[in-house]
């Protein structure tokens, strides 16, 4: 059907047209897509098995939805990417304020323009990006917003007496008749506006001071919500959870490889840090494994949520540092390294919420922590676990490295050496070489030094070698020669709970 010649409510009978429910056009539609082997929700990782299915099974039941989950689980991307299931064009009487449908219109304006003109009816057609109205839920929220109310204005220049329904101005929920409407963080609506909602959802119409309305509304409600606002800001008053259909829960991503796909999707890289940084596939996985420790940590507020922004962010971050790296020291081309995740800090102390003992390590010390967790996590992925040789010291691989130290040496990393710097203190350390060579065979240089920086933090996070942070690194040495000498080099060492953190490593 040719939408553009289409422009009377006579032209769209003789092509045929038929009208239909917003919730059959989501279903059937959803229906052609699914028996297509056509992907509806793009982009959506790590629910192709849990919320994915369940949203469908809403839709094919005709249901208004509650995606229930903390922040930063894809809620509201997962609303909009509903749009997809519509029809592309849909007929609407030209003029209207509700979208009426010609066949069946629900507005004074509507039955008038169809009364008075009948065939001739003139139609405009609504692509479905239109057809998507979106409302977060503040404080400030009123029925009128939302429903209606009596518009003086429309009044008097109407001439018109408050007993006419003409005089209603129509809030956002009638205006997205035949449309998708979303409420976002539900929990924020004051109840009173929440009661509001009854009679929309279970009848379909609604109520405006006292008019004897009946709107047969056609809309597709998708709700938000975070379980935390439950108690801290709000609540679903009960009857209206009874009349939403099916309650989603979300959650994140369950694996490294989920989250590392949405981070490489999400993250806005500019074109000059994708030609200036390289980064490797170990420094993708301590980016999301930073989130995943902070899922866990003793010090980050569970109920709270740890969101997927967090590792785009870091993402970002971290690919700036080492563009900035690059621009200091006139390189052309670099590669990420260890050193360049004290970028990564900002990213996660804005992302995370802290219990009462957070609080008290401070947030840049918690980030720090979470950072090196991740470092101690993933290290026995590449590398012998440093535990199981405590008992057998001759044995391990990491003797050589240990000893060098041991006798008395450091190498400081700083955040802004140049490769030529970084990869003369690196290679200065003798046994680091060898073991990258032996458990990591093939590598070209680039990976090597990665590889021996990233070995130095880890024995560093198993107790094996003492890490100080310096103001503009990183210190290694012997453990318990770093317990009782300042860092040299002219570096102060900046962090006050040295000897806790030292002691925290031993035990």
């Amino acid at each position: 059907m040719d939408h553009s010649k289409i422009k009377t409510l006579g032209q769209l009978k003789t092509a045929g047209y038929q009208s239909r429910g917003i919730k059959d056009e989501l279903r059937e539609n959803l229906i052609q897509k699914i028996k297509s082997k056509q992907q509806v929700f793009e982009g959506i990782w790590g629910y192709e098995e849990t919320v994915i299915p369940d949203l469908e099974r809403a839709i094919l039941a005709g249901h208004n939805v509650n995606l229930l989950g903390l922040r930063g689980q894809a809620k509201t991307r997962l609303a909009r990417l509903m749009v997809k299931l519509l029809d592309e064009y849909i007929p609407y009487i030209e003029g209207s304020e509700l979208n009426d449908d010609p066949f069946h219109p629900i507005s004074r304006y509507g039955h008038d323009k169809v009364t008075e003109l009948g065939d001739n009816t003139p139609i405009a057609w609504l692509h479905r990006d239109e057809r998507y109205t979106e409302k977060l839920a503040t404080p400030d929220v009123s029925i009128a917003d939302l429903i209606g109310d009596v518009d003086p204005i429309k009044a008097a220049s109407l001439k018109l007496p408050y007993s006419d329904e003409r005089v209603i101005h129509f809030g956002l929920i009638p205006r997205s008749h035949r449309s998708i409407f979303v409420i976002n963080e539900l929990p924020d609506l004051q109840a009173r506006i929440q009661v509001a909602l009854f009679n929309i959802l279970q009848e379909g119409d609604i109520q405006i001071r006292g008019f004897k309305l009946r709107l047969p509304l056609d809309i597709q409600f998708v709700f938000t919500a975070n379980p935390e606002d439950y108690t801290n800001r709000g609540s679903i008053v009960t009857p209206l959870k009874d009349r939403i259909d099916s309650q989603i829960i979300t959650h994140y991503p369950k694996s490294i490889e989920v989250g590392k796909k949405i981070t490489q999707q999400e993250a806005n890289l500019k074109q000059e840090q994708k030609k200036t940084v390289t980064a490797n596939e170990i420094v993708k996985d301590l980016v999301e494994q930073v989130s995943f420790e902070a899922r866990k940590s003793e010090y980050v507020d569970a109920k709270s949520g740890v969101s997927a922004r967090l590792t785009i962010s870091a993402y970002e971050n971290l690919v700036a540092a080492a563009e900035r790296r690059s621009i200091i020291n006139s390189e052309s081309t670099t590669s990420i390294r260890i050193s360049d995740f004290i970028g990564v800090v900002p990213a996660i102390t804005g992302k995370v919420e802290l219990v009462y003992e957070g609080e008290q390590e401070g947030p840049g010390i918690v980030a720090q922590n979470l950072i090196g967790k991740a470092i101690r996590t993933q290290f026995v992925n590449y590398f012998p676990d440093p535990d199981k040789f405590r008992k057998q010291k001759e044995k391990s691989p990491y003797k050589k490295i240990s000893n060098w130290f041991g006798d008395g040496h450091s190498v400081d990393l700083l955040h802004d050496m140049s490769n030529v710097d970084f990869e003369k203190a690196i290679k200065s350390v003798p046994g680091l070489s060898d073991l990258v060579a032996e458990y990591h065979k093939g590598k070209d240089a680039a990976a090597q030094l990665f590889l021996m920086e990233f070995a130095l933090h880890g024995m560093a996070e198993y107790s094996l070698l003492s890490k100080h942070s310096l103001t503009k690194g990183h210190q290694f040495k012997d453990l318990l020669s770093g317990m009782f000498n300042m860092p040299k080099g002219g570096e102060e060492d900046t962090d006050e709970e040295e000897d806790d953190e030292l002691g925290r490593r031993m035990n």
